[in-house]
């Protein structure tokens, strides 16, 4: 399995299931129609994939956007946009100024942020629900489960086989606040100059007063 063949699981887990449930016993149950081989490409690919997001830049982006500076929150959203398919996710792995301009993402905000304002009796007559979350830490398990059925060995395996090809996940982050693991640039996240300069985009949702 290739970044191509990866690609196609993901996206057309998304098509196929209705609920994130659904969507990981479907991919679960594709990787364990194939080959031990083929289920270590496919995590390889998800490590080399996860990595591009294990930025200071999108992390400052994930801190403004949705007003959270959790290292494991940050984690469960870059698997989440992952879960979003290709398109989106590589337009944001490549500029994280971007991720404001994803109709998932703000759809994601907004209705999250709607339902805590909410008085419990509304809250009851909401449609948001956690599937509606923008965290998908199960999706990152998906091969480990396959790997542990199909060949009855533990996450070890699987993790070493990964190794052996020179891939190694930059997940889970090891850090504190200061975002110390994380790869590019980093500046002080409260300084609004520096924030217009590396966020444009954020920066001026956030001047305009819907961050």
């Amino acid at each position: 399995m290739d970044i191509e063949g990866f690609w196609d699981l993901i996206e057309r887990s998304g098509r196929e299931a209705a609920s994130r449930k659904e969507r990981l016993a479907w991919l679960e149950g594709e990787l364990c129609r194939r080959s031990v081989e083929e289920i270590v490409d496919y995590q390889a690919c998800w490590d080399v994939t996860a990595n591009r997001g294990c930025r200071f830049d999108l992390y400052a982006g994930y801190w403004f956007v949705f007003g959270s500076g959790s290292i494991d929150g940050f984690e469960y959203l870059v698997y989440w946009l992952i879960s979003l398919g290709r398109a989106t996710f590589e337009a944001v792995a490549d500029c994280p100024d971007h991720l404001i301009e994803q109709p998932q993402v703000l759809a994601a905000r907004k209705g999250e942020y709607a339902y805590y304002h909410l008085s419990r009796r509304k809250q009851k007559e909401s449609t948001w629900t956690e599937e509606d979350r923008y965290e998908f830490e199960l999706l990152a398990y998906v091969a480990f489960d396959a790997y542990a059925k199909v060949t009855g060995e533990g996450d070890d395996d699987v993790f070493e086989a990964v190794r052996a090809r020179g891939i190694r996940s930059e997940f889970p982050l090891m850090l504190g606040v200061d975002g110390s693991d994380l790869r590019g640039e980093h500046w002080d996240l409260g300084d609004d100059q520096e924030l217009a300069r590396k966020l444009p985009r954020i920066a001026r949702y956030r001047n305009s007063g819907e961050l």
